[in-house]
């Protein structure tokens, strides 16, 4: 198994999991809904910072090879 095989299904069963117990009127994360909002809010956010970082800056060496051949 990969990497990426293992993330996903330990993913899944704490999904799972968690959709259990809510179903059974238990709250396994003692987040309310405004902490929860901020949460998503920020992840969001800072996801939205690194990829216009990313895509606006050479961080690979091949985008910084590239740049230097079309700058010649």
């Amino acid at each position: 198994m990969n990497t990426g095989t293992v993330i996903r299904t330990v993913v899944l069963v704490f999904a799972l999991l968690n959709q259990i117990l809510v179903a059974f009127g238990k709250s396994p994360l003692p987040f309310d809904e405004v902490e929860v909002e901020q949460g998503v809010s920020a992840i969001i956010t800072a996801s939205a910072a690194l990829w216009a970082w990313w895509k606006d800056n050479d961080v690979t060496k091949q985008a910084i090879e590239r740049k230097k051949k079309v700058s010649l």
